[in-house]
């Protein structure tokens, strides 16, 4: 603590060893008496940042959950038709009901599997706008899409498409309508574009976990003309 004086009664100095010393125009400084270095606040995330992921996590859930009702009225429930086969032997359209997860697995824990979309959904958006990965364009992209796939996939699983007389282990079931087959006996499970968005994000995701970059590296200029004008408009702000 630095000393501080003042008058006494007779005009004589005095030495006040406790108290406080003005330091309105001094930088902070350490205990040695070095200036403490000024810490820079984390830059905003751009506004774009936030269109592209609500308008990739609401037009892919939009586009799932209209396909699905679309291509169930069309054939209806799984088993009522067989196939239609838009490459025939290879590419079709057929209704089915997934009522565990990736490839069937956890059958009958649908309400699980919503509660970890719902943990999976609070995650993402604490990632991306809390801890600020929205900065990459490149995860911004991935997580919009997987958020729509969880959107889109969380509405079945909350049974919302469910009606009463229609199979009991359906009601937390994802609606799947996309086949692919290299042969009868060699067929990849059906899906849909909730699942296609969710196998895209991840391809991303893991993609970036290969190749990391800044944090920052996508909001710096990328060019000198950038970096001179980002200079200039600084110094007219001054």
């Amino acid at each position: 603590m630095e000393k501080a004086t003042m008058l006494s009664p007779n005009g004589d100095p005095q030495v006040l060893a406790n108290a406080p010393a003005d330091r309105s125009n001094h930088p902070p400084q350490s205990r040695d008496g070095s200036p403490l270095p000024h810490s820079n606040p984390l830059p905003a995330i751009p506004t774009n940042r936030y269109i592209t992921f609500f308008a990739l996590a609401i037009l892919g859930a939009v586009a799932d959950l209209w396909t699905k009702q679309a291509m169930f009225a069309w054939r209806g429930l799984p088993g009522m038709r067989p196939p239609h086969w838009v490459v025939e032997g290879y590419v079709g359209i057929e209704t089915a009901v997934n009522i565990g997860a990736v490839f069937g697995i956890g059958a009958g824990k649908g309400q699980l599997f919503a509660a970890i979309s719902v943990v999976a959904a609070i995650a993402i958006f604490i990632w991306l706008f809390v801890k600020r990965a929205a900065h990459q364009w490149l995860l911004t992209i991935a997580l919009g899409c997987v958020m729509g796939g969880i959107i889109g996939n969380l509405y079945d699983r909350l049974g919302l498409w469910w009606e009463p007389g229609m199979d009991p282990r359906w009601q937390s079931g994802v609606r799947d309508w996309i086949l692919f087959q290299a042969s009868d006996t060699l067929k990849w499970p059906n899906f849909n574009i909730a699942d296609s968005l969710l196998v895209c994000g991840a391809a991303m995701l893991i993609y970036r976990s290969f190749f990391p970059v800044d944090e920052f590296d996508d909001d710096k200029p990328n060019s000198q003309e950038d970096s001179n004008e980002a200079h200039r408009d600084n110094n007219s702000s001054q």
